[in-house]
Order: C-alpha cells, then structure tokens, then sequence
C-alpha cells in the first residue's frame, strides 16, 4: 500500500472547523452585534438606512416577468432577454394580464 499526499500534510485540526475545540469560544465564531447565540455574521439590516429609490415601471414590470415565469416553472434563458424586455415596455395592464395567466399555469 502506498501513502498518499494527505498523510503528510498540515495538521487538519487548523483548516477544519469542526475539528477545533470548544465552538463557543468567542475567537472561533463571531456573532454579530446584538446577536447572541446565532450563526448570523451580519446584522439585520435597518430599514431607516434603506436607499430611497423609486424603481423605473419598464424594470419592475420586467423583474415581476421574470418572477412569474420561474413561479410558473419556466425560468427565462439568456436568448429570451429579448421578448422579455419587449414585453415589459409594453402597458402595466397587459403585464398584469400575462402575470395573471402565467399565475393560472400553476
């Protein structure tokens, strides 16, 4: 039988996280501020630093073709680009209407 690489590498207790001692040592995992006892790095973000921006009705028309169509279980290709964006510029009313009966596909 031969060795492998592996045998002979760094010790595996320092690439390894589960292989680390006490895992509520503070220096292991960093909880985020106000967080006790979570997994979370990040805090939650805080609405009142939310960025005030209206978003274009051509672009929200296109995001919510674009979520209706992966809800009806046909996710867009990069080569549909094109019809998506024709049928965004398209009137809200005949947007909702195509959301509607992708919805009914359901």
């Amino acid at each position: 039988m031969t060795a492998t690489a592996f045998e002979y590498g760094p010790t595996h207790a320092l690439v390894d996280p589960y292989a680390v001692g006490d895992r509520t040592d503070a220096a292991w995992w960093p909880s985020a501020a106000g967080q006790q006892d979570s997994d979370y790095l990040l805090a939650p973000p805080n609405p009142a630093e939310r960025v005030d921006t209206a978003i274009d009705p051509r672009d929200r028309r296109r995001l919510e073709l674009h979520a209706a169509l992966t809800a009806a279980g046909i996710p867009p290709r990069p080569e549909d680009r094109e019809a998506i964006e024709s049928l965004s510029a398209l009137s809200g009313s005949i947007n909702t209407t195509i959301q509607r009966w992708l919805h009914h596909t359901l």
